[in-house]
């Protein structure tokens, strides 16, 4: 199993997740992190530091989220890994709650 990161990252990109990560599976896009499924050791460290509850289990995935585990698969093999907590974007706060925000994904 493996830990994924879904649409309420999108634009958001708040990084605290990052500090925690013992191996170092996060990758970061424009405006979006990926955990990538083959580094990634479960170890549930990540989740509650994210403060838009963006990152589930696999196995805890909604429905509606369950694309998000192929996309971060994609994604990390095109995205640098990020292993520092960086300046969230200014805006990120408005966009925290906001539905249906993958078509703002920048790959």
């Amino acid at each position: 199993m493996t830990y994924v990161v879904t649409e309420s990252c999108i634009k958001c990109k708040y990084t605290d997740c990052v500090e925690v990560c013992p191996v170092d599976c996060f990758h970061e896009g424009p405006n979006f992190l990926v955990i990538d499924p083959d580094e990634c050791i479960d170890c549930t460290l990540c989740v509650p530091e994210c403060p838009v509850n963006a990152i589930y289990a696999e196995d805890d995935l909604p429905d509606e989220l369950k694309s998000y585990t192929q996309l971060n698969a994609d994604l990390t093999k095109q995205w640098p890994v990020i292993t520092e907590k960086k300046p969230a974007p200014p805006d990120a706060a408005e966009w925290e709650e906001k539905p249906d925000k993958l078509k703002y994904l920048e790959r």
